[in-house]
Order: structure tokens, then sequence, then C-alpha cells
């Protein structure tokens, strides 16, 4: 007898992403790609960053929040949606379904920063805390899920979601064009993989040999380990960088599928190469941005990749950083 074979995985395409682009349009920002002389000359290169950090909720998360959630039929929203996150997604769904007038669960760790925790509960969230070391946050998720008949909103797993973030890629293709520009290299940081996957087929669909790169923190690295293998590898553990939006356990699904076809290559940068990229981006750039959001840009500034004479994409992914953090890694 033979073997029952598996499900195509459904994945997403550019035309969701255009879809995506009509239903958030209105509604989440369209940030700026911004260009700084002090970075280009520092670099040797004209690197252009999308700043996420000007997003609602101060990261790209709200895009595919919105997107699955407004997506959500009339019929199915009675028992609100539940979610899982360390802070960037939690005030993506929160927002979202406040705004689409769905009630929202969030599970938080209970060392996400607490800017994060606080902001998530003024969009309206309840909050449910459990511990990133001994528990499965999934599994919490689903409990909610079935005892309150929620939807499930995942944090990158999940065809509109990745659309959603796509967004941003078609945003950074369409300014650039309007520059008359092409890039050659992309660089994005990689946690469960979405933001990668959505922005990989928007550009991908323009600019078919450009080159993407992902980013990830030392120890975390389980994007780059699941390329050279062909399988999605698990990190050893869920805690000890200060990149907290970047620590999953390892990638997605849907995402590990478009990420290795579309990226396949990357670097990692330690929390000392994060460290000094947040102050730099504060002190030369004038932006705030948290250690998980600068991590693209801390691989820059630190040489990991050969950038010279070339046109580069950066994402500042999110600005989420807790005051007591901040101060820390600017002063040094």
């Amino acid at each position: 007898m033979n073997a029952p074979t598996a499900e195509p995985i459904a994945l997403p395409t550019i035309a969701d992403v255009e879809a995506a682009a009509a239903r958030i349009k209105g509604v989440a920002i369209r940030t700026p790609l911004l260009n700084f002389p002090v970075l280009d000359e520092r670099l040797g290169a004209r690197v252009f960053l999308k700043a996420e950090t000007l997003q609602r909720t101060g990261s790209f998360k709200f895009r595919g929040a919105y997107n699955k959630i407004s997506s959500i039929p009339a019929d199915k929203k009675h028992g609100g949606v539940v979610a899982y996150s360390s802070g960037n997604h939690a005030q993506g769904v929160a927002h979202a379904a406040a705004l689409c007038g769905v009630r929202s669960v969030i599970v938080m760790p209970s060392d996400a920063p607490k800017a994060k925790r606080e902001r998530t509960k003024a969009f309206g969230a309840e909050v449910v805390l459990y511990d990133r070391d001994r528990e499965d946050r999934a599994a919490i998720a689903r409990r909610v899920s079935e005892e309150r008949g929620a939807i499930l909103v995942p944090p990158f797993d999940d065809p509109l979601i990745i659309a959603g973030q796509g967004t941003a890629g078609r945003e950074i293709c369409e300014d650039l064009g309007a520059l008359g520009v092409k890039p050659d290299m992309a660089v994005i940081g990689a946690s469960g993989g979405g933001l990668m996957a959505g922005i990989s087929l928007a550009l991908k669909a323009r600019v078919p040999d450009i080159a993407i790169h992902a980013v990830e923190p030392e120890g975390f690295d389980d994007t780059i380990r699941s390329f050279k293998s062909g399988q999605r590898e698990k990190n050893a553990k869920m805690s000890g960088t200060i990149c907290d939006a970047l620590m999953t356990d390892r990638p997605g699904v849907v995402t590990f599928e478009i990420n290795k076809k579309l990226v396949g290559q990357g670097v990692v940068a330690s929390d000392t190469e994060v460290g000094r990229a947040v102050a730099f981006a504060f002190r030369e750039l004038k932006l705030v941005v948290e250690p998980g959001g600068a991590i693209g840009l801390a691989a820059l500034l630190a040489g990991k990749l050969d950038v010279k004479g070339k046109v580069v994409i950066g994402v500042l992914s999110g600005g989420n950083v807790d005051a007591e953090m901040f101060e820390k890694l600017v002063a040094a």
C-alpha cells in the first residue's frame, strides 16, 4: 500500500500581495524609504532603509495583522481573535482587531519588554502571560481559540499575514522605481520568516536577479541552518539575545517554503553588533530602532556582506524598545 501523500502547502503569490495592498490602503501607513549620505559613505554603497519603525504600532506587524483580521467574514468574528507574540505582532493584532471591531486575546512571554506589554493592553487586548522557556505559546493560544471560538492570527505562518507584510516590499519597489533605481541586494531580519517571505515575493516579482540575505541573531540562526540542511531546524534555546522580536523556535512551514527558494542564504549578527547599530541609528540617522529591528543594519555596519558599489535595501522593522534598554545601548 502506498503511503499517503502530504497535502501541498498553500503559498501566497504576488497577486495576494497586490490584494493586501488594496485592503490596507488608507489604513496602514506608507512608510518612507530613506537614504542617508552618512551611511552611504561609510559603506561605499547606496543604501535605502524602509522605516517600518514609523508604521502603526511601531512595526511592520500591523500590515499582516490588518490584512488577516479585515478578511475575516462577519459571521466568524463573534469569538474574536487570539494571537501569540513577544510584542510587535501582539500590538499589531490588538490595534487591527480594535479597528475592525473585534475582541482580541494576546499570549505574551512574561519577559517581553514592558513597553510592548503595556501598549498591547492599551489597544484593548486581554493579555495572557507565559514562561518562554517552559510553556508552549501556540498550545495556549489553541486552547483559548477552542474555549472561546476565537480565530487564531499566527505571527508569520499564514498566507494572509505573509501577503500583508509583502506590501512593504511592494512600496519599496514603487519608490525605487520612481527614482529610476534598481536594487542589487536586500538584507532582512528573520524570526519566523514572515516579513522576509512577503518582501521577497514582492522584490523577486519585480527584480528577479536581486540577492536577498536573511540576518539572524547569534545563537538563533535557525533559518540559516535550515537553508543549509534543506529542512526546518530548531533553536536550542528560547532566550538569551537582546533581539526579543527575533526569538522563535524554528522557521514557519509556509515561510520556509518561500524563503528557501527566494532567499536561501544569510548571516548572523552578535548582540554587540546589534547594539552598535541601534546607537548608530540614533546618533547618525536620528531614528529610534529596537534591537531586532536593527539587525539588518547591524550586518551592514559590521561588514558581514560585500556591498561596495551596490544598491542595498534594508528594513528597520520595528522601534518598540524599552527606555532602559535603549538608554543602555546608545550610551555604550
